[in-house]
């Protein structure tokens, strides 16, 4: 069934209940990376901090296209205006060839290696051999010129598809299009408050990584991270240690088009409370830690900041889960930090990029901290292995009925609004209302 013919079976005006084939229709997906990936927004490719010196790259994706993050020579003049980042297409102007193939490094220049054409830092056409011909001698013996370009052929018409680029303190981002409206704005004044808390006047200090392949529909995983619902039910260690339950103090945050959300959560000291863990089998009462260290928790001084919904009080979370549509979540869950990038690979499939940092005012307890609480999250994390194994659950369900069925979102009702509280899917209905707005339904 082609993409136009499901979205017209969308039952009813609202976002509350998604069609299984939002998830499983090959062509509906094709047309989400050109709308979406490829059209008019900002996708997340890498910290500025993994690319310190001019020359170095990294790899990176906007939805299924390989991109190349790289630092280029600034003049001293353009310093302060321009941070010399470029994010360029790994694509051959030639002959389309895949050019780049180490995952990251330190480069003059990008060469080619099928017909060695040369580009600079910043995509141009530097070179190509024989552009010119070969000079020969004909067979009347004067001299001659064998093969070369059309006459006017022109470097700067051939190089690398060069992305817009914007850095905002130190996360860069993308788009193939020259029409999105400037980052902030994208962004939108709800959520930057939040992600000038994590970020705003600190140099990030890199970690590591992590990288898995889930087998589910790349919106399962905003979903998931927009659904407060979920996480004291499915998850053994929130639940039981108190680190996001739904007897917390929290508040659901989302921009005015609802495409993006911050999910705010301030810990309790976990035990049992019998409104939130009777009969929840995640529950387990006499789990006790073998090394409490994984829950040494130590309260930062920029955790507290002015409430942005009311003025003159201030803010204490422990969690932000910040979902930037369509590509980036932004983690802070106690004293860990880190970016998680969703690649799609297909309507069923994608990748899933973590990048954890610290800030380099930390000290070295700091750091072990950071990096021993990133165990409860990544591919094999105590709490996110739960939820990659649920988003695969997901997907074959979902497949397993085909172009009919329908996920339910009607918790807390069936609109759009912010909450105080985390019993709610407001951020999914948000979310999708978007969705259908950008998809032409």
């Amino acid at each position: 069934m082609n993409a136009p013919q499901a979205l017209s079976r969308w039952a009813g005006p609202g976002s509350s209940r998604v069609p299984f084939w939002a998830y499983t229709d090959p062509a509906l997906y094709q047309r989400e990376l050109e709308k979406i990936f490829y059209g008019e927004h900002w996708c997340y490719v890498g910290l500025e901090v993994e690319i310190p010196k001019v020359g170095d790259y990294r790899l990176s994706h906007v939805g299924e296209r390989q991109v190349i993050m790289v630092r280029d020579r600034v003049a001293p003049r353009e310093r302060d205006t321009d941070p010399g980042i470029r994010v360029v297409e790994n694509r051959c102007a030639h002959r389309g060839v895949r050019f780049c193939q180490q995952q990251h490094g330190n480069a003059r220049s990008f060469v080619c290696p099928y017909h060695q054409w040369t580009y600079k830092l910043n995509g141009e056409l530097a070179g190509l051999p024989f552009k010119d011909g070969v000079p020969a001698t004909g067979e009347d013996g004067q001299p001659c010129v064998n093969g070369g370009m059309p006459e006017g052929f022109d470097l700067k018409q051939h190089g690398l598809t060069r992305l817009r680029v914007e850095v905002l303190h130190g996360l860069v981002f993308a788009t193939f299009s020259d029409t999105v409206e400037p980052l902030r704005d994208y962004l939108g004044a709800e959520v930057m408050p939040w992600l000038d808390r994590i970020f705003q006047g600190r140099q990030l200090q890199l970690l590591g990584y992590n990288r898995q392949r889930i087998p589910g529909n790349w919106k399962l995983m905003m979903e998931n991270i927009k659904d407060p619902y979920h996480p004291g039910l499915l998850h053994t260690w929130f639940v039981t240690f108190g680190l996001w339950r739904a007897d917390q103090k929290s508040r659901m945050v989302m921009d005015a088009k609802g495409r993006h959300a911050v999910m705010i959560s301030r810990r309790n000291e976990g035990g049992e409370n019998r409104t939130v863990t009777q009969g929840v089998t995640s529950f387990k009462a006499g789990m006790q830690l073998n090394d409490a260290r994984i829950l040494d928790v130590v309260p930062e001084p920029w955790w507290t900041v002015p409430d942005p919904s009311r003025p003159g009080e201030s803010i204490t979370p422990t969690v932000t889960m910040i979902t930037l549509f369509p590509s980036l979540i932004v983690q802070q869950q106690v004293n860990s930090l880190s970016t998680r990038h969703i690649v799609p690979r297909g309507e069923g499939e994608f990748d899933f990029v973590w990048t954890h940092f610290g800030f380099t005012e930390d000290t070295p307890e700091m750091t072990r901290r950071r990096l021993r609480q990133a165990n409860l999250f990544g591919p094999a994390g105590f709490v996110s292995a739960d939820d990659g194994e649920v988003i695969e659950l997901s997907q074959d369900g979902f497949r397993q009925w085909g172009q009919g069925g329908e996920t339910l979102c009607e918790l807390g009702g069936t609109g759009t609004e912010m909450t105080e509280h985390m019993v709610t899917e407001t951020l999914i209905r948000s979310m999708y209302a978007y969705w259908r707005q950008v998809m032409g339904e």
